[in-house]
């Protein structure tokens, strides 16, 4: 049973809503815990995949999105959690893409966003007492574009959103609903906008800017539309980005590759930042954890990936061996973090963490983002044997031991790469990972299958499903010469289970060792620290007899 990450007080009363699933099906449900009695009342219908939702301004109402009606639909509800049986449908819509974003400061429009795709999405206004839907941002244009976040105004009269319209980049924009005209704020900076939030009083907007990995705070005026200065904060990742009351103190998370994530405040008026939190990190000395390197090399095509090496100690003397480790999504991206038990890789047995950020990573413009979509999918495959080149180049990285692994689409890129580069590896790690696209995409739950198809290819038209059984590691895995680990939980609702059974019974036949890891109890990914810890010390023992002998 997972409990969600976050929760939320009931206006007026000692209650807090919390989500959560069973064994990581990510089916949750939401309930409200009365935190005098200890008593939890289930206000979903416990079957179907419920979203945490937003609250009202007067604190009296929530909306959340339900499959509830078909299973795949993400339609919308409304709830006062202090009475279950005020739940009801206030909007139906078709697809699983669809969220709420913000309440209007009446209460009476609630802001919504429908997901296509990572590069297409649309902003839609809904009534909250009719569920009238009125779409905002137009469809049919020549060019997709993505929205990522929106806030209403103060006065009710626009909007303030995340965007990639007409720009390689996402801005933050003002966007009049009046007469839909989008004024751009950001774009005299060539990075993505990723987090903020819009002060009580609406006169300012703190804004997170993702430039290069590294996370920069900004500060915006929204009368004169000018920035101010801030002070510099320690390079690492910013986000949850909350304005108090009070309209002049910023709250926010940070987190680096030497600290762990720590909540922080910045007081707009004197500039002052607090550090609020120092997160437990077991008596180490974090000062002596290796620090990010942004490195970069050149791809079959001429163009330039990136990515970040953590080397080992110097301690540790000549050519050291390499594990890649690739992000899922696949529209994700690396970042600069605090490693935590993965300095045991550096610090105990010396070994270089590469982690790359191939074609189709997020935080490089959309252009970058759609490189690896349908029939080009195999080419963010080429972007790591460049990394292997890249590496023999390097006199202090040992092109003869190298692992590579991932999670989710990061699974697929492991055997990928250990299908296509099996002489250039020691081994490799598939955890929660895709085996073969057309049997995940029919066995993906149906909420999110029109929304993988979209990355993918869809696997119903018989050119593209050719394609994606000719290039699935499952009917390449002859090719798989070296030692694999697949990792998986049984729960998983995004890679089922099937990919992990049917790659680990034909490597088998390789007369390969291949090592299996199945948690009955997890999903998408493990959980339970039990579960977390006897992955990682099998995990240890792989790389000691594989990568490191």
């Amino acid at each position: 049973m997972h409990l969600a990450a976050k929760s939320s007080t009931v206006a007026g009363a000692f209650s807090r809503i919390l989500g959560k699933d069973i064994g990581g099906n990510e089916f949750n449900q939401n309930y409200r815990f009365d935190l005098g009695t200890g008593e939890i009342a289930l206000l979903t219908d416990g079957k179907s995949r419920n979203s945490w939702g937003v609250w009202s301004n007067k604190g009296d109402r929530m909306i959340y999105t339900s499959t509830r009606r078909t299973g795949k639909d993400n339609d919308f509800y409304i709830i006062d959690p202090k009475n279950t049986q005020s739940d009801k449908l206030l909007a139906q819509v078709e697809g699983g893409g669809w969220g709420p974003l913000d309440w209007s400061t009446d209460d009476r429009q609630l802001l919504a966003i429908e997901s296509i795709s990572v590069n297409e999405s649309y902003l839609w206004v809904v009534d909250t007492n009719s569920g009238e839907k009125t779409l905002i941002t137009p469809k049919g244009g020549k060019e997709k574009v993505a929205y990522d976040a929106g806030l209403f105004s103060k006065d009710g009269k626009g909007l303030y959103v995340i965007s990639d319209r007409d720009s390689e980049f996402t801005r933050l924009a003002y966007v009049d609903l009046a007469t839909k005209q989008h004024t751009y704020l950001t774009s005299h900076i060539p990075w993505d906008v990723e987090d903020f939030d819009l002060t009580k009083d609406g006169k300012h907007i703190a804004f997170v800017t993702n430039e290069d990995g590294t996370s920069v705070l900004h500060l915006l005026e929204t009368a004169t539309k000018q920035e101010k200065p801030l002070p510099k904060l320690p390079v690492g990742q910013v986000y949850g980005v909350t304005w108090h009351r009070n309209n002049e103190d910023l709250g926010f998370t940070l987190m680096s590759a030497r600290s762990t994530a720590d909540v922080y405040s910045l007081n707009i008026r004197t500039n002052k930042v607090e550090r609020w939190t120092e997160s437990e990190t077991g008596g180490l000395n974090t000062a002596n954890f290796s620090d990010a390197k942004l490195v970069r090399w050149k791809s079959f095509d001429g163009r330039t990936i990136s990515g970040f090496l953590y080397p080992p100690p110097a301690k540790f003397k000549g050519k050291r061996p390499v594990i890649i480790d690739i992000h899922g999504g696949p529209e994700a991206q690396f970042r600069p973090s605090f490693l935590g038990r993965y300095n045991y890789y550096l610090n105990e047995l010396g070994v270089a963490l590469l982690f790359p950020n191939v074609r189709g990573s997020t935080g490089y413009g959309k252009t970058f983002l759609t490189l690896d979509n349908d029939y080009k999918r195999e080419d963010s495959v080429k972007d790591i044997l460049a990394l292997l080149d890249w590496i023999a180049t390097q006199p202090d990285l040992d092109k003869d031991r190298i692992l590579v692994t991932g999670g989710s689409y990061g699974g697929y890129m492991s055997l990928a790469v250990a299908m296509k580069y099996s002489d250039r590896i020691r081994a490799a790690i598939d955890i929660v990972g895709i085996s073969n696209f057309v049997t995940f995409l029919e066995n993906t739950e149906s909420y999110r299958r029109d929304l993988r198809r979209v990355e993918y290819g869809d696997e119903r038209d018989p050119k593209m499903r050719e394609f994606l059984l000719k290039i699935s590691p499952v009917n390449n895995a002859s090719s798989i010469k070296k030692p694999l680990f697949v990792i998986h939980g049984k729960n998983d609702p995004r890679v089922p289970l099937k990919e992990a059974e049917q790659i680990v019974a034909t490597v088998r036949k390789n007369n390969v060792p291949v090592w299996y890891l199945m948690a009955k109890d997890e999903g998408h990914g493990f959980s339970k620290k039990k579960n977390i810890d006897y992955q990682f010390y099998a995990t240890v023992m792989f790389v000691k007899e594989f990568l490191l002998k």
